[in-house]
């Protein structure tokens, strides 16, 4: 080891060939030059620099001599204190002792490993540790850990040759997607664009480089301290996690953790290996744990705080928990005003659950500080989109893709708009350019196809649909290669539309009239198609009403008082959306994503008109229960309940005429907005302190004017909308019918239940008036079919 004499003279060697101006001081630019030097292999940004040098005169305080910057005894006591390697930085500037000090020398550390000498040769090549070796708070510290980093960048230099003669080292440019926005360091963040590395883990190349690093590893554990231990395990991870190597680095964090518990450093870092690893649950663990150790720590980690909350944000959306990440993204907005990242994700994951508004508050917040910040742009865009600014919406996803012309989530978006718009020439562009960047994107394959069916470029459509079947065997694509043939059979006729679809005409309602009772009406298939569509996205059908029975006597939820002072049982929409997880714990995350945004935007919207974020739960329950799983009995069983279990009904067995009237008018209000809803609160919900039971409760559901009658549609629904009829297709969209078929029985046409429930039929069979007739399904149609028989072959000649 070097001599206390010996390093002070290289202390003092080093602070004179950066003290330019000779005052005895350090000032910041003189310091910005020495960190640079002494890492040639680092390309530090403007913010790295500022954030290591504002470390650095706040801790060594002192040793601060006004302007002159920090003295000769400050920078000694940087390198006492760990913050630095003398040996290293002097070797890195190349400078000289005198002579008389020139016999001191370093004694390598005896190993068995051939590894030594490849030590000594990376000396001599001035090869350097990353920036954050040098950090005050967050390097290395002791001198056998730097000898222990230089073994193990050996091995991994070793290792990364070996596999790229073997052609197994792979790295691949993420540069074109959005990128996840979360901190890796724990200092400010900044904007990084890097290659994912992909290292082949399966061969004997790897396994030896287990073994060598177990022996690292074991090295680090014999130190003379814990604290030396702990040094070692968290050098050993950083290096590891510099060079993607996340599952080895999540070991040695693990150990690291063991070491010293209560440390923010390795539950925040173990807690980024497990997110880039895929494992969201328990990279949130290790987050909460991080963020348990630094609110105990009162001031020493209080600036690290957003970057905690930003991460946890994050592992929270990794398991597609976005109300709750928007908690975490405020905080960390709240503490760092200037945390552009934070004020990014904010925006997007409102964005994600629907709140639009305030999602482009926070998007514009955040451009407004980082003005290249491509990915900001890209879902400000979307924002605008779904609030109508289309126009606008256009300008800012040009800006992002200007930033970043490969930007593929840019790209495929405006694709989208531009279809909306029906620019479909523009929209084809688009996708042309997403696939030049990602050509395995069937989506973009499939919607490139359909753009050009728009455009009316046919022939193309049917080639980008080929190459859309080559990639995925989604049903989707088979119908719509299906659809296309139909519109070929349609052209030879002569009677096609500009984008692909048949010429139609609108009838009005009193015009479409059925055969019996048991054909559903227009306009109430309109709006339970519309309920349908709800509940698929929401996913809600697939959930069992009894576990929404099983909530509500399991879980206690603590009372809350409203404005007007009547007890709730009412929580916040982040706790909602925990029990809305246990409820679709079938999902996969992003598509909980998808049902939590619906769910808040058609249900939550209404429930918390006051913008409270709190809403009354046992409501919640009994607005849910006609749209679940079950029988209709079951569902309308559950919705009393719910209403039983709130506060003001609880104990009992009726429920108050008032809540009762409320309810169902919130049931209109939300699944049947088109109608209105305050009529029943007029006309039968005056000041009524009178108690309805089950039975007037079931009476007053079932009303098919002011009630939910439109229940019993959406059953009829839920049983037989995935039924195919064969070959046959609608007579307007031409795709295949799927669900309930309704033939027109003097014209013997038939529509699929859109069609129907628009109106939409074609010019050729205009009549004063149409009588339709119901098949659930092609066995139906036949049954009829051979009970007309004779009359079926009149028409046919």
């Amino acid at each position: 080891m070097t001599t206390r004499g010996t390093r002070s003279e290289k202390v003092k060697r080093i602070f004179q060939q950066f003290d330019a101006n000779r005052d005895g001081g350090l000032n910041r630019d003189e310091m910005a030059a020495l960190v640079v030097a002494v890492n040639p292999r680092v390309k530090f940004s403007d913010e790295q620099i500022n954030a290591i040098l504002d470390e650095v005169f706040r801790t060594y305080g002192e040793f601060i001599d006004g302007d002159k910057g920090l003295t000769y005894d400050g920078l000694l006591r940087t390198y006492d204190d760990g913050a630095g390697d003398v040996d290293r930085d002097f070797d890195a500037l190349e400078l000289e002792l005198n002579d008389d000090n020139k016999g001191s020398t370093i004694e390598a550390e005896a190993s068995s490993s051939s590894i030594v000498d490849e030590r000594v040769i990376e000396s001599q090549k001035k090869q350097r540790t990353a920036a954050w070796a040098v950090s005050p708070n967050h390097g290395i510290v002791f001198d056998d850990t730097w000898k222990i980093v230089d073994d193990l960048e050996i091995l991994i230099k070793r290792l990364k040759a070996k596999q790229a003669k073997d052609g197994k080292f792979k790295a691949d440019n993420f540069d074109a997607f959005s990128d996840a926005g979360w901190s890796r360091e724990l200092g400010p963040s900044s904007e990084i664009s890097e290659k994912r590395v992909f290292w082949e883990e399966s061969g004997n190349d790897f396994a030896a480089f287990v073994r060598e690093l177990g022996a690292l590893r074991t090295r680090a554990d014999g130190a003379r301290s814990r604290e030396e231990a702990f040094d070692g395990h968290m050098a050993i991870g950083r290096v590891l996690y510099d060079h993607q190597l996340f599952k080895e680095a999540l070991v040695s964090f693990k150990r690291a953790c063991e070491l010293q518990p209560v440390d923010v450093r390795p539950h925040f870092r173990a807690g980024n290996c497990l997110y880039v690893l895929g494992r969201y649950k328990e990279a949130k663990e290790e987050f909460l744990l991080a963020l348990e150790a630094a609110e105990a720590g009162g001031n020493q980690w209080g600036y690290l705080l957003p970057q905690i909350y930003v991460n946890l944000g994050i592992a929270l959306e990794g398991e597609g928990m976005v109300l709750s990440a928007c908690e975490y993204y405020r905080e960390a907005a709240i503490l760092c005003p200037t945390h552009f990242r934070a004020l990014k994700l904010l925006g997007s994951a409102l964005f994600g659950v629907g709140e639009y508004k305030a999602a482009v508050k926070a998007l514009e917040e955040a451009i407004f500080m980082k003005p290249d910040y491509a990915d900001a742009h890209c879902d400000l865009a979307s924002a605008l989109h779904a609030m109508g600014e289309d126009e606008k919406a256009i300008e800012v996803f040009q800006k992002a893709i200007d930033l970043k012309p490969g930007h593929v989530d840019a790209l495929y978006n405006l694709g989208g708009l531009y279809m909306d718009l029906g620019r479909f020439q523009r929209a084809s562009e688009m996708y042309t350019r997403v696939l030049a960047v990602w050509p395995n994107h069937w989506r973009a394959q499939l919607n490139k196809a359909v753009s050009l069916l728009g455009a009316g470029e046919t022939e193309e459509a049917k080639k980008a649909l080929k190459e859309a079947l080559k990639l995925t065997n989604r049903v989707e694509l088979h119908d719509a290669i299906s659809h296309l043939k139909q519109i070929q059979k349609k052209k030879v006729k002569g009677n096609e539309g500009a984008n692909g679809e048949g010429v139609f005409v609108i009838v009005e309602p009193s015009k479409f009239n059925t055969v019996n009772g048991k054909t559903t009406l227009r306009q109430d298939l309109a709006i339970a198609l519309q309920i349908r569509v709800f509940q698929r996205i929401s996913r809600l059908s697939r959930c069992d009403v009894e576990l929404l029975k099983k909530e509500m006597s399991e879980n206690d939820v603590p009372l809350s008082y409203s404005g007007g002072g009547v007890p709730e049982k009412s929580i916040r929409k982040p706790n909602l959306e925990e029990i809305l997880r246990r409820l679709l714990n079938f999902l996969k995350p992003e598509t909980f994503q998808g049902a939590v945004k619906v769910i808040n935007e058609r249900i939550l919207s209404v429930l918390d008109d006051t913008g409270s974020g709190r809403v009354d739960l046992g409501m919640i329950y009994a607005v849910l229960a006609p749209i679940c799983s079950g029988t209709p009995d079951k569902r309308k069983r559950v919705a009393f309940d719910a209403l039983l279990w709130r506060p003001v009904n609880e104990g009992g067995s009726q429920i108050k005429r008032t809540d009762a009237v409320r309810y169902i008018n919130l049931l209109r209000a939300i699944y049947i907005p088109s109608h209105g809803v305050s009529e029943m609160l007029e006309l039968h919900g005056e000041e009524d302190s009178s108690m309805v039971s089950f039975k007037e409760f079931l009476v007053m559901f079932d009303d098919p004017d002011w009630g939910f009658g439109i229940m019993s549609t959406l059953v009829k629904l839920e049983s037989g909308d995935r039924n195919r009829h064969g070959n046959c297709v609608c007579s307007v969209c031409r795709y295949p019918i799927i669900g309930s078929r309704f033939k027109e029985i003097k014209s013997h046409f038939s529509l699929c239940s859109q069609c129907y429930s628009e109106g939409k039929v074609s010019p050729a069979f205009k009549q004063d008036d149409y009588k339709f007739k119901e098949y659930g399904s092609e066995a139906e149609a036949m049954k009829d079919k051979c009970t007309c028989l004779p009359l079926q072959s009149r028409n046919g000649r």
